[in-house]
């Protein structure tokens, strides 16, 4: 399993990070909102499957309270990156570029370690049910910043038209399309991320009495 995560985590970085999306379609914000959902909705929880209890999980043994830590960061990171004057910069300089899609991935990994990461016998619900929190906040501000894209009635991002993988699309246009891909992936994943934790705590006998205790 963790072979297997490990693969498909490096093979999206490298499709990302390797591909079109960061080079020929750089001036497109739908294709980098590809490459955003890619490193933290795709990438970061299959590569922090791997790194979970292993020597190199530092989180391990951190408080309950990481997740929502890991949440608010990885807040702070996506709607910082989003800023249009930040969006611009990486446009711009391949080294901004560099910057932006590795605290991409420290945060994702972060926040993903927090949640799913390695559990002690003592303290699994506990630490689902905070893991739970800390995706489904981060599933909301992912769906509000995704609203907020789509529906912007002017572009924030530009005002020329842009071509990805051989669509032609206005600003506004591709502008929305980047807000409907992280509604789609985004938002999408975290949910199920929580869900899936929530229903791990239920299916555990004594897990929600686990979950009241000190």
């Amino acid at each position: 399993m963790r072979r297997v995560s490990f693969l498909l985590g490096l093979t999206v970085l490298v499709m990302v990070w390797g591909g079109p999306l960061l080079d020929l379609y750089r001036n497109s914000f739908a294709s980098h909102m590809l490459a955003h959902m890619g490193v933290v909705a795709i990438a970061a929880p299959l590569l922090a499957i791997v790194v979970s209890g292993s020597r190199f999980d530092l989180l391990a043994r951190s408080s309950i309270s990481t997740p929502i830590v890991a949440s608010v960061v990885e807040l702070f990171v996506v709607w910082l990156w989003h800023a249009p004057a930040m969006r611009a910069l990486a446009e711009r300089s391949v080294l901004v570029t560099v910057m932006e899609q590795s605290s991409f991935l420290a945060a994702g990994l972060f926040l993903w370690l927090s949640c799913i990461g390695y559990r002690t016998s003592e303290d699994t619900a506990a630490r689902s049910g905070v893991g739970a929190l800390g995706l489904l906040l981060t599933s909301v501000h992912m769906t509000l910043l995704g609203v907020l894209l789509s529906l912007a009635p002017r572009p924030l991002y530009g005002l020329d038209e842009v071509t990805c993988f051989g669509v032609t699309l206005s600003a506004q246009g591709d502008q929305h399309a980047g807000g409907v891909i992280m509604l789609a992936v985004g938002a999408v994943v975290y949910l199920i991320g929580g869900l899936v934790l929530l229903g791990r705590i239920l299916s555990e006998p004594n897990a929600m009495q686990q979950a009241r205790e000190p």
